[in-house]
């Protein structure tokens, strides 16, 4: 243990909804820490849109000038580094880094998104974020009418579907395995013209992140720009759940509308929380997040 020191309230991640939070305290004087090891999911994305003022940025250039911004408050500090646990002390909680740096607080924010678990797809990972897209609302648009799949199976892949074909007409659809449509999916795929590929996928070649092909195991090949999918996932930090924070069915820290936790004084904001995975929404979970533990402060301090 090298250090200690206390803050009204510790945020840790310190992307879009960290930063937002903090934004928020700061503007309420509030004593704020946010501690960060610099690993936002979306690193290899080279462009974030669906966010006005900022479509088509580099999600890079959207926090360094949010950073920038929230340490413009003085009662805002930054401390680059990975918290490790986290503890439930008499007056609030105490985290500590990997560093054995101890700091205090009263109140605590995880923005500290989830970590995705890459397929067993060689390529795969190379072209996340790239060429291989999670969000139609945030990639669609920039790959309009290109040829598209959708590396997905059953319901989830029929709702992708969907969604996409409002986008593209030139849909196949990977299930990497045996089909799990229904009859009346299949009846309503076949009607759109969209194919389904149960062949099992042994690698993306790609140039730069920028997908080319899907090769199968059975060494054929299919040619195409971009791919939907939405790998499995799991918190990036397992510090809230230790602490007692309950979980979805889905793997997302249970929250209510204000971004409160099941325990007290624990709030959590942006992707760990929400299957709504974009900018947008992570800055407008934090802000209402600093809002709300702001609002709780001043009816305790009056």
């Amino acid at each position: 243990m090298k250090d200690s020191k206390s803050f009204d309230v510790i945020i840790i991640g310190g992307s879009y909804a960290g930063l937002s939070t903090a934004m928020a305290l700061g503007r309420s004087l509030r004593n704020v820490l946010i501690i960060d090891n610099g690993l936002p999911c979306n690193r290899q994305t080279p462009h974030s849109h669906n966010f006005i003022t900022q479509d088509g940025e580099k999600p890079s250039i959207i926090a360094e000038k949010a950073k920038a911004q929230v340490l413009n408050y003085s009662t805002v500090k930054f401390q680059n580094g990975l918290a490790i646990s986290g503890t439930k002390i008499n007056q609030g909680f105490e985290i500590m880094t990997e560093k054995g740096l101890i700091f205090k607080a009263r109140q605590l924010v995880f923005a500290t998104g989830v970590k995705d678990i890459m397929p067993d797809i060689r390529g795969f990972a190379e072209c996340w974020g790239i060429s291989v897209i999670h969000c139609p609302y945030c990639h669609g648009y920039e790959v309009k009418n290109e040829r598209t799949g959708i590396l997905a199976n059953g319901d989830f892949a029929y709702h992708y579907t969907q969604l996409v074909h409002n986008l593209t007409k030139d849909i196949t659809i990977f299930t990497n395995g045996k089909a799990e449509f229904t009859q009346e999916q299949t009846a309503k795929l076949k009607q759109h013209n969209i194919a389904i590929i149960e062949k099992e996928i042994d690698c993306l070649k790609h140039q730069n992140g920028n997908v080319k092909q899907v090769v199968f195991k059975d060494n054929s090949t299919f040619d195409l720009k971009t791919i939907y999918a939405r790998p499995a996932f799991e918190q990036h930090c397992n510090i809230p759940e230790l602490l007692g924070c309950e979980l979805t069915e889905q793997g997302h820290i249970k929250t209510d509308v204000f971004q409160k936790t099941t325990v007290a004084d624990i709030f959590a904001c942006g992707d760990n929380s929400s299957p709504m995975r974009s900018v947008a929404n992570a800055v407008s979970a934090g802000n209402i997040a600093g809002a709300m533990i702001n609002n709780a402060m001043t009816q305790k301090e009056f």
